[in-house]
């Protein structure tokens, strides 16, 4: 690897913007230091975002959830294949560097939250953390959207479903047995390899595999519903971890698993390119020609119905994989379905009562 690779960073370069820029105001108070994730080369910087609504819900056949919510736009994490990228351009950055350097913190999420659950015209759905960007991401240790969010879930009685790669989500247990107590939560925890040295290149300002089935054994043992998604899958690259992710997963306690499969639409591509090339030289074309394969000869795929889970040889032979590991680890996999009955209009006085 040449001396010049940007270390605790997936991307290598700003990909350009299609968008004109926009004017953005930087919150200038300083990093608060993580002992959890490496130091990256460039530092990180925050701005803030005052959104007028927060509950987005996706026009998509493809996509499990229909509300969810946001409380950062671009990730510190710093995953090469994020789908997420695309979306930091829309903010005038580029979907590179700048999306997991230049982080938009949207401080007015609980208010705006809130304000929907007190709407008379709010009828009560699962909420979902996060469709977009990782709830648990660095800057929560510092800002606590996330927490706040899941009080006022608490508050109201709406349910709440979690996906994140971070051990973070252990601070906000207590609130979290709270909401299960109610069939109100179930949390999926992320794991896309247990090869550490990949995952510190692919997803280097992560916590490593190991920390992530503790977490999963640590939650199930707090009575609160946990699953894992093996997502992205790569193919050339992670498939062939498929079932010892879910052995492992399901020896932690996980009751359920999805995945997807990667697709590199956008800018994503000539990143997710010029990172395999410079960290997996001898595989790169394989990987590359297989991710092609499922996407009908294309590394990016929008098209409902397919671009989630794919299509040919190698997206049939990774469902199958995926199949055969459930059935042997997990015969009883299901996704808990949350209870949207027990909402209160008015807020509870007593938050944990």
């Amino acid at each position: 690897m040449k001396n010049d690779y940007l270390k605790g960073r997936g991307a290598q370069f700003n990909a350009p913007n299609r968008f004109q820029a926009l004017r953005i105001e930087p919150d200038d108070e300083q990093n608060v230091p993580d002992d959890d994730f490496p130091e990256p080369t460039i530092r990180t910087q925050f701005y803030e975002e005052n959104p007028k609504q927060i509950v987005s819900r996706p026009n998509s056949p493809d996509i499990g959830f229909i509300a969810s919510v946001n409380p950062y736009m671009g990730c510190e994490h710093g995953c090469i294949y994020c789908y997420a990228r695309n979306s930091h351009e829309f903010w005038g950055f580029s979907a590179g560097l700048d999306f997991e350097s230049k982080i938009m913190v949207k401080k007015n999420a609980p208010a705006l939250l809130e304000k929907e659950f007190l709407s008379k015209n709010y009828q009560p759905e699962v909420i979902h953390l996060s469709g977009n960007t990782d709830c648990y991401q660095p800057a929560e240790r510092r800002f606590q959207l996330t927490r706040r969010i899941l009080e006022l879930c608490l508050i109201y009685r709406n349910p709440v479903s979690i996906i994140t790669k971070n051990a973070l989500i252990l601070r906000d247990k207590d609130l979290l047995q709270q909401l299960a107590a109610h069939n109100l939560v179930m949390v999926l925890i992320t794991i896309t390899t247990l090869d550490d040295k990949l995952r510190m290149l692919m997803e280097p300002r992560t916590v490593p595999a190991n920390r992530r089935l503790q977490v999963v054994a640590e939650l199930t043992k707090a009575g609160i519903p946990v699953g894992v998604m093996t997502a992205p899958i790569i193919p050339g690259l992670t498939d062939q971890e498929i079932p010892k992710l879910i052995e492992a997963a399901a020896r932690h306690g996980a009751s359920c698993a999805g995945y997807t499969i990667v697709r590199l639409n956008g800018a994503i591509g000539p990143l997710f390119e010029d990172w395999i090339r410079k960290n997996y030289p001898d595989r790169a074309d394989k990987v590359l020609n297989q991710i092609r394969e499922c996407h009908g000869g294309q590394l990016n795929d929008s098209r409902f119905g397919t671009r989630m889970s794919g299509e040919g040889k190698f997206a049939e032979q990774i469902r199958q994989f995926h199949d055969i590991a459930l059935q042997k680890y997990m015969p009883n996999h299901a996704f808990p379905k949350l209870d949207t009955t027990r909402f209160l209009r008015k807020k509870q006085l007593n938050l944990f009562g």
